[in-house]
């Protein structure tokens, strides 16, 4: 499934909770530090924001990232196939996350896939109080600051961190690098 699939979900979800809080796009703008210009194109279903707008505007809302990107879905089994993923990436590209859980409804839990090309660099904002990230590296090395403090993984280890302060993930390798993501909110936001 292309990135551009999600536009329309985005651009819906993104309405909804902005007018449930009583917000204006201006005032969004403010608290998100995203331009009033791009959030309406999101709203409109014109743009895909990357990572990092998605994660500045779930933030200024006080929701959780599913609850930006879910697709209401009937309940029961849900078969996630690897060429209809919905991939979402970085400004660059270098830095790719595909979620492993479906996008019918804002969740307490989210399960990703990381891809980190060669010299990826993802800053992420500061999550929700109280979320934490449980990340084990699948192939390569992957270095995470958390906490002021860099801490470089290989194949097999696993770290984690508080995620509702600043954090960053690099591949300083020459060779692609792959994690697995688990992201745990304190309470259900949203």
């Amino acid at each position: 499934m292309a990135v551009d699939d999600l536009a329309p979900a985005v651009g819906s979800n993104l309405r909804q909770l902005r007018v449930k809080r009583g917000l204006s796009l201006e005032r969004l703008a403010q608290e998100s530090g995203v331009s009033r210009g791009m959030l309406g194109q999101i709203e409109l279903g014109k743009s895909v924001p990357t990572i990092n707008v998605l994660w500045k505007i779930a933030r200024a809302l006080n929701v959780t990232f599913s609850a930006l990107i879910h697709t209401p879905m009937a309940g029961g089994t849900t078969v996630l196939r690897h060429a209809e993923a919905r991939l979402l990436s970085s400004h660059d590209g270098r830095f790719t996350s595909r979620a492993l859980f479906p996008f019918n409804e804002p969740r307490h839990m989210e399960f990703y896939l990381l891809g980190f090309a060669p010299g990826a660099l993802e800053n992420a904002p500061p999550h929700p109080p109280g979320t934490v990230e449980n990340l084990v590296v699948h192939e390569g090395t992957v270095e995470i600051e958390a906490g002021g403090h860099v801490h470089r993984l290989g194949a097999g280890d696993a770290i984690q961190f508080a995620a509702d302060l600043e954090h960053v993930y690099r591949n300083r390798q020459e060779v692609t690098a792959t994690a697995y993501l688990v992201m745990t909110y304190a309470r259900e936001v949203g």
